[in-house]
């Protein structure tokens, strides 16, 4: 079950950022469940030591013919992952 860690408003952009812990099997899940609430602006998939290995601006991704090929390289990534981090950027 995904773990959400921080939850931080900042000031300038009025957004909230949000941290959640997942298991590599998990990422694929928690991304489409983001996507689908409608008020993620900006997703950050990390691996364990903090690289960013995937960002996806979600503004973008909810064009059908654009989230497609997104979600088939989360998929992958997922596999490659046994734990990382996805930090949501919310309006």
């Amino acid at each position: 079950m995904p773990k959400k860690t921080t939850n931080k408003k900042t000031n300038q952009t009025n957004s909230t950022k949000e941290q959640f812990t997942v298991y590599g099997h998990e990422i694929l899940e928690k991304v489409k469940k983001l996507i689908k609430e409608g008020n993620v602006r900006r997703i950050i998939i990390k691996n364990e030591k903090g690289k960013v290995l995937m960002e996806i601006p979600v503004t973008f991704a909810v064009i059908g013919a654009v989230l497609a090929p997104m979600v088939a390289a989360i998929g992958a990534l997922a596999a490659l992952l046994n734990k990382g981090t996805i930090e949501v950027e919310r309006k």
